[in-house]
């Protein structure tokens, strides 16, 4: 093709037709755990989270429950993807080539929630959240009714692989996805640019800024116990009597059951199988939904 001013034009319109289609079509898992917060500024500032209990009844004055914004600070990051492509190639007419590469580009900026928010999962065992205690932790503290603080624990214990009992029926969820700018991509194929005129290459480069963090610790219980069904119920057990400050009922709802490859044949036995390995009723049979995640390392 002729390397002109319009048919610049009509390839970027094309390259960037191939990278938002991507970007808008890929699915993406990470909203099943994480809730998406939009930013505006460089650090996001959230409250503590503590508070998940009910209404209560309006006796009297109200009953005031200030949140703390200071509670903790998410950093947004920032992510890119550049690509270059020979001049040559272009006039040559190879266009068909790199069209599918920059479409990929569209599905990794699509994906980047996904990579950041399954990462951060997984550093809960070894990272400390607004409360002081690793985000899986046998000591959160909270206040008991008269206002005594004790500890209240979202992991099982052992040394496996991990295994994770999410409440996922709230607003609010266990991670945060911060997003402070969409994915876009941007063209350097100006004739006159550095680029095309020292290299004699035309380059495409996408960003993006975002962040993942750590949201609510009470709606996820975490083991690295053998997933087993004594396991499994006792994670579940703990999850629905768990109480928050002054002894609120959390009314926690553990529906979704997220493990690794490591995993996944002991979660299908306990979740799908109609009988137990000792040929009773599976007493545990659809209580959560399975959702084997491939990006989870551990």
């Amino acid at each position: 093709m002729d390397i002109t001013r319009a048919a610049l034009a009509a390839l970027n319109t094309a390259f960037n037709t191939a990278f938002n289609e991507r970007l808008t079509g890929t699915e993406t898992t990470y909203g099943r755990v994480a809730m998406t917060v939009m930013s505006n500024t460089r650090n996001q500032a959230y409250p503590k989270l503590s508070e998940l209990g009910p209404m209560r009844e309006w006796v009297g004055e109200r009953f005031i429950e200030r949140l703390e914004t200071d509670g903790f600070l998410i950093r947004n990051r920032k992510f890119e993807k550049t690509v270059a492509v020979q001049v040559d190639d272009i006039s040559d007419d190879q266009v068909g080539i790199y069209a599918p590469l920059v479409s990929d580009m569209g599905q990794t900026a699509a994906e980047l929630p996904d990579d950041l928010i399954w990462e951060q999962l997984e550093k809960g065992f070894d990272t400390e959240h607004y409360d002081g205690q690793y985000f899986f932790d046998t000591d959160h503290p909270v206040e008991d009714v008269n206002g005594n603080e004790i500890s209240v624990s979202n992991f099982q214990g052992g040394a496996g692989a991990p295994w994770y009992l999410i409440d996922d029926s709230r607003a609010i969820k266990p991670l945060i996805f911060q997003d402070r700018e969409a994915a876009k991509i941007v063209p350097k194929t100006s004739l006159t640019d550095d680029n095309v005129f020292m290299q004699d290459e035309f380059i495409w480069g996408a960003k993006r800024r975002a962040a993942a963090g750590f949201g609510a610790w009470q709606l996820v219980y975490a083991s690295r116990q053998d997933l087993t069904p004594a396991n499994y119920a006792a994670a579940r057990a703990a999850m629905i009597s768990a109480r928050g400050h002054r002894g609120r009922k959390l009314n926690l709802r553990p529906k979704l059951l997220v493990v690794s490859a490591a995993n996944e044949g002991a979660a299908r036995e306990i979740l799908m199988n109609e009988r137990d390995p000792a040929g009773a009723t599976n007493t545990w049979r659809n209580t959560a939904e399975l959702h084997v995640e491939g990006r989870l390392t551990l």
